[in-house]
């Protein structure tokens, strides 16, 4: 289930803010400019299902999600827990980042944990199948996909190239705790 927790930056053991509920999950982060959304396959999605399949499956969203914000192109990413590159993957966006384009990832299936830093707070977000988020430009995040990582996500791009993480160098997401699917 999806949950956003929101932090004082400097307490990250005192959430201010914890909720499993979509629709206050949308408001909160509305109100920073971020976007969630639920939604559901217009058709069954299969385990192994190829990347054409997922996205003909959710194409009236990505058309609309696409049009509204400009995105190009869109692809399929799977990561499964016994990825040889696992621990690779997962440490390549666990320190605070941000990316010159917005960051939209909607999740087909599994799990992940975006934080976002934003005006001294920290917003939790633990997203989940049928979970779409927008990260705008320039917001500064990191992303978990646990130790044993299992999602299936539609990333939306502007650019082939916009995506790519530009660290802060704050050391700000050693201080949160890392994502432990089922524990929190």
């Amino acid at each position: 289930m999806s949950r956003l927790r929101i932090f004082d930056a400097a307490a990250p053991d005192a959430p201010l803010f914890d909720s499993r509920d979509g629709d206050a999950i949308a408001r909160e982060l509305q109100a920073i400019g971020v976007t969630f959304e639920r939604w559901q396959a217009a058709q069954p999605v299969a385990a192994g299902a190829s990347q054409d399949e997922v996205i003909a499956a959710y194409k009236a969203d990505i058309d609309r999600i696409s049009a509204e914000r400009g995105f190009k192109s869109v692809d399929v990413i799977s990561i499964a827990p016994d990825n040889p590159k696992r621990e690779e993957l997962r440490a390549k966006f666990l320190d605070e980042h941000f990316h010159k384009e917005d960051e939209v990832r909607f999740f087909v299936d599994g799990s992940g944990l975006f934080t976002l830093h934003v005006e001294g707070k920290v917003y939790e977000i633990e997203c989940v199948k049928d979970d779409l988020i927008g990260v705008p430009d320039g917001v500064t995040h990191w992303f978990d996909m646990g130790p044993e990582p299992r999602f299936v996500a539609i990333r939306f791009f502007e650019q082939p190239d916009g995506w790519i993480g530009h660290f802060t160098g704050s050391d700000i997401a050693q201080k949160f705790p890392r994502y432990e699917p089922g524990s929190r």
